[in-house]
C-alpha cells in the first residue's frame, strides 16, 4: 500500500493552496488516484484521473501526439510532458502529474524494466519532467514506487510558490 502519510500530506498541501489535482497514469493504472481517494475528504482536492494504458488512450483522452509517440515511444519524458499537460487541459485541476513507464517484467536495452518517466504540469508554470530508473525490482514494487513519487511531486508543486 502506498504510504498513507504521503497521500495525506499531499492532500493537505493541495487544500492549503486551494488547488484541485488530476493524474494521467499509464504503468500505475490508477494507483495515484486510488491512494489519494482512499482518504476521506479527498473530494475537496481530487478532480479526476486518466488511466491511459494504450497509446490510443493517450492520444484520445490526453491529446498526446502521434508524432511524439512515434519519435520517442510511450516511455519518454516527451510523452510524460504531453500526458501531464493533457490532464491539466482536460480537467478543472491546477496541477497534474503523469506517469509512464516499464513496470516489468520485460523492457529492452534502450528502455529497461523499472524506467519510469514523470511529468508535472502546473497552471502558469513550465512543465517539468524527469526519469527515474527504479531497476528490475519487480512489477509491484516499481508501480508502488512510481505512484509514491507522483504523489510526492504533487505535494512539492503545491508547496512551491
Amino acid at each position: 500500500m502506498i504510504a498513507e502519510a504521503a497521500a495525506r500530506a499531499t492532500l493537505d498541501a493541495l487544500k492549503a493552496r486551494g488547488w484541485m489535482a488530476s493524474a494521467a497514469e499509464s504503468c500505475t493504472g490508477g494507483m495515484v488516484m486510488a491512494a489519494l481517494t482512499d482518504i476521506a475528504g479527498s473530494s475537496a482536492v481530487v478532480d479526476r484521473g486518466f488511466v491511459t494504458y494504450t497509446n490510443a488512450a493517450k492520444q484520445q483522452m490526453l491529446g498526446v501526439g502521434s508524432e511524439t509517440l512515434a519519435a520517442h515511444g510511450a516511455v519518454s519524458e516527451q510523452v510524460a510532458r504531453e500526458m501531464a499537460e493533457g490532464a491539466l487541459a482536460h480537467s478543472d485541476a491546477q496541477v497534474a502529474v503523469a506517469i509512464t513507464g516499464i513496470a516489468g517484467p520485460g523492457g529492452s536495452e534502450h528502455k529497461p524494466e523499472g524506467r519510469v518517466c514523470f511529468g508535472l504540469a502546473v497552471e502558469g508554470r513550465e512543465t517539468r519532467t524527469e526519469t527515474i530508473e527504479f531497476g528490475a525490482q519487480g512489477r509491484a514494487q516499481v508501480r508502488q514506487a512510481a505512484a509514491l513519487k507522483a504523489i510526492n511531486l504533487l505535494q512539492i508543486a503545491a508547496n512551491t510558490v
